[in-house]
């Protein structure tokens, strides 16, 4: 096999990079966050938007940095084994590959259910229509990147629109005497509010699975995540200034987006947040089916996994066997979920304090290889915020906790190299 065969094909633009980073972070969460924020703080809750999105300002450049200098479509795990050896690189790769297929069923079936709505469907249609979600985003992998990332480009140019123009249509609700009392619950309620939204801005992580797919990762990567954090950030303060202003959120967080488009459209609102609902949880899915295939292409070049796992399409460039496995595993979790009626908070709740303590290795990893001293210290602020939040996940920590203490006993003559 020659060496252009065993390697990815380098065909991702920064465009493209920067709607795949965009999806990967602008998921269910943003129909009901801003309002939920608001709830807990009151007004005040723009400003723990905006904190947020100052913190996560060197965690980007961190990531920045390390997908750019060293491009491996192992990401986290592939820094962290850099970093630290193989012991902690195959902890991290397995940290994901346990945290990504829970959190895929969540996902699609919160797109699923929005979209059945539409047509009145019931629950069970909704596994059906969620197990032909993940077919899709499977499949436009499965024929390469390229094609993948222009579709992503497409929804999410089609996703941030929807979401902008909601919002400047909405401006004429905004009333000054909502914005009155600024902090009704205290500054504590806002710092709680922002501990709520550090999961709106989680998922800038899957660009490191793509990079050695861009062109020219060194100049793109930065570039992508710089525009997509610039977008998500305009987005989640847009929205969240219009629904703090005219008052939504104070009838209810599940349906302040659908109040706050009847303001506007009427009897119309309920179609729009539902077809709106359906591409945005799609989005996620579709950027993590690249990310995770990537992850197991990665792990298995280096000996963690099954070699057939490793093995690229001859035609596409593409890791089709794993993609092939896990979409196999997205249908048996689903009809698991399915069978017995999982609650989906854990499904939700798990992935969540998995990736805090994966993004604590990663950071860390940063902080320890980077050779600046810019990027030493955004890898351990980032390392260190990303614990605290993990310190605040409760009982959902116990499982990454567990497989981290599994690994470190099983392989700690890895650990000690």
């Amino acid at each position: 096999m020659s060496d252009g065969e065993r390697h990815l094909s380098r065909e991702i633009t920064w465009l493209q990079g920067t709607a795949m980073t965009i999806g990967a972070v602008i998921g269910a969460g943003i129909l009901v966050l801003p309002a939920l924020a608001a709830e807990e703080a009151g007004p005040a809750s723009l400003v723990s938007w905006a904190l947020m999105g100052l913190f996560a300002l060197p965690m980007l450049a961190a990531i920045a940095q390390m997908s750019s200098r060293f491009p491996n479509s192992g990401g986290v795990a592939a820094y962290a084994q850099q970093a630290f050896g193989p012991g902690m690189g195959r902890l991290a790769g397995f940290l994901i590959f346990t945290a990504v297929p829970i959190g895929v069923p969540p996902v699609a079936l919160i797109g699923a259910s929005y979209f059945n709505s539409l047509f009145g469907w019931g629950p069970d249609a909704a596994y059906v229509m969620a197990a032909a979600m993940a077919l899709l985003a499977s499949a436009l992998n499965y024929r390469g990147v390229e094609l993948s990332g222009r579709t992503q480009l497409c929804v999410v140019g089609a996703i941030v629109a929807v979401l902008l123009f909601v919002t400047f249509s909405s401006l004429g609700a905004v009333r000054a005497e909502n914005f009155t009392p600024f902090a009704p619950h205290g500054a504590g309620a806002a710092a709680h509010a922002m501990s709520l939204l550090f999961f709106a801005f989680l998922g800038w992580e899957m660009i490191g699975h793509l990079a050695e797919e861009f062109k020219n990762p060194r100049r793109d990567i930065p570039r992508s995540l710089g525009a997509a954090f610039a977008v998500v950030c305009a987005v989640y303060l847009a929205l969240a200034f219009v629904i703090v202003g005219s008052g939504v959120y104070r009838d209810g967080a599940n349906t302040a987006m659908i109040s706050l488009i009847r303001l506007r459209w009427g009897d119309a609102a309920a179609s729009a947040v539902a077809l709106l609902g359906f591409v945005i949880c799609y989005c996620p899915l579709h950027t993590y089916t690249a990310g995770f295939s990537r992850l197991l292409y990665s792990q298995a070049r280096e000996g963690f996994f099954p070699k057939r796992l490793g093995a690229l399409h001859p035609v596409y460039k593409t890791p089709h066997a794993a993609l092939i496995f896990f979409t196999a595993l997205n249908f048996a979790l689903l009809f698991l979920s399915w069978a017995l009626s999982w609650d989906l908070k854990p499904l939700m709740g798990i992935p969540s304090a998995t990736f805090l303590l994966v993004y604590a290795i990663g950071m860390f990893a940063a902080a320890r290889v980077l050779p600046t001293k810019t990027g030493k210290a955004c890898g351990l602020l980032s390392g260190a915020l990303s614990l605290a939040v993990f310190a605040c996940s409760g009982r959902y920590m116990l499982v990454p906790l567990s497989v981290a203490l599994y690994f470190v006993l099983r392989y700690r003559v890895e650990f000690k190299r």
